[in-house]
């Protein structure tokens, strides 16, 4: 018996930032001062994002103005209560439209769900999104609830590691694992690099996986998490009084890059496989150069991290739920059943997370298909170097 992904279901929002608009966006705000007016061009140019997902319609200069961005085009910095009002608002839909794609393509009854497991860290609410998960798709009421908070972009793999510790003790159980990101809600001007990155490639939307014990899908083989002491400082997510603030440094590609390796040995060992047997590798894309410093290292052709490079372009970094796209690229790209993925994601501490997955039974291509589909959330319901490099490094 093995916890396997049945099928995984995202959702992003209806408003699309297309990559050079939002850019011109922000090089244009007039408090930008000489550093900014520099690295802001540098950084959304270097991002290899072509477009991302908003909740915040006003980001778009076509849409009418909001409550971060005023009628001559300046953007306002509402404060923390502000965004987080928003993440109340916005949030729900999100979570519950991947959450009814995932349970959907499982083919599962949302009455036989156990647990639900959700993933956030760009906004609190209580009572949370989990209980409009459960109402919405109809889960018993009396249904496990675990929800894993504010650690960072890394933080599917410690839900998915619960969900598959819940199929081991209980071969019955049916786990809903849902993670869904506002990025977006935490952007403002500023001349800081850190900032500016985390304005370039944020983007929102949900991603969701039904775990069961066995069955066609992608079966979670092993795990492994790494923390690289060294790296505490140099990525971090605070809470500011105008919005959640990102501490990235100019090491942190290097930090990974030199780390990857000795992270993802022991999953390698325990299938007596090299880096170049796996090929296909679904690495959440925090920028251009962590998916690049982490081919290099591992020394892989260019088509291992193809999904990852594809969720990075038309999506962005959706913190969390991020490496569940990928996986769900993955899909979309089609795999041969018994073929190996190795996936990993970066978040603050500094952690490296990673998981080896087998793709699983001849119904992988219809999974596949169905991932075709698509799926959309209703409308509204600094550390040492040249501060160039974390425009083109990216974010964790």
């Amino acid at each position: 018996m093995s916890a396997t992904i049945r099928a995984i279901g995202t959702a992003v929002p209806e408003t699309t930032l297309e990559q050079a608009a939002v850019r011109d966006l922000f090089a244009s705000q007039p408090d930008l001062g000489r550093l900014g007016r520099r690295l802001v061009p540098a950084a959304f140019d270097a991002s290899a994002v072509a477009h991302r997902h908003t909740v915040l319609d006003e980001l778009d200069a076509a849409r009418p103005a909001g409550a971060f961005r005023d009628d001559l085009g300046v953007l306002r910095s509402p404060s923390t209560g502000t965004r987080n009002d928003r993440y109340r608002e916005l949030a729900p839909a999100l979570f519950v439209a991947a959450a009814r794609d995932a349970v959907e393509r499982a083919g599962v009854n949302a009455g036989s769900i156990t647990h639900v497991v959700t993933v956030s860290c760009t906004g609190f609410t209580q009572p949370g999104p989990d209980l409009d998960v459960v109402t919405a798709l109809g889960i018993p009421r009396t249904v496990f609830r675990q929800h894993i908070g504010f650690m960072g972009c890394c933080a599917a793999f410690p839900a998915l590691r619960i969900a598959a510790a819940f199929v081991e003790a209980v071969p019955s159980a049916v786990v809903l694992v849902v993670c869904a990101e506002l990025c977006t809600l935490h952007v403002r001007a500023s001349d800081d690099p850190d900032q500016i990155v985390a304005n370039s490639v944020f983007g929102d939307g949900a991603a969701a996986a039904v775990v069961t014990a066995d069955g066609p899908g992608l079966r979670l083989d092993d795990f492994a998490t790494t923390v690289v002491p060294e790296g505490a400082s140099e990525m971090a997510w605070n809470i500011g009084d105008e919005g959640f603030e990102m501490v990235l440094s100019t090491a942190v590609p290097k930090l990974v890059g030199a780390t990857v390796a000795e992270a993802v040995a022991p999953l390698l060992s325990a299938a007596g496989a090299a880096a170049v047997d796996i090929p296909t590798w679904a690495v959440h894309p925090g920028g251009r150069a962590i998916l690049d410093r982490t081919q290099v290292a591992l020394g892989l052709p260019d088509s291992a991290l193809a999904a990852s490079r594809t969720v990075l372009r038309e999506h962005g970094n959706v913190s969390s739920a991020t490496v569940l796209f990928v996986l769900r690229q993955v899909l979309d790209d089609g795999i041969d059943d018994g073929a190996p993925v190795v996936a990993l994601a970066f978040g603050p501490g500094l952690t490296v997370e990673a998981a080896r997955l087998t793709a699983v039974g001849s119904t992988t291509e219809p999974l596949r298909a169905a991932a075709l589909e698509g799926s959309r959330a209703p409308e509204r319901s600094r550390s040492q170097g040249d501060p160039l490099e974390p425009a083109i490094a990216g974010t964790p």
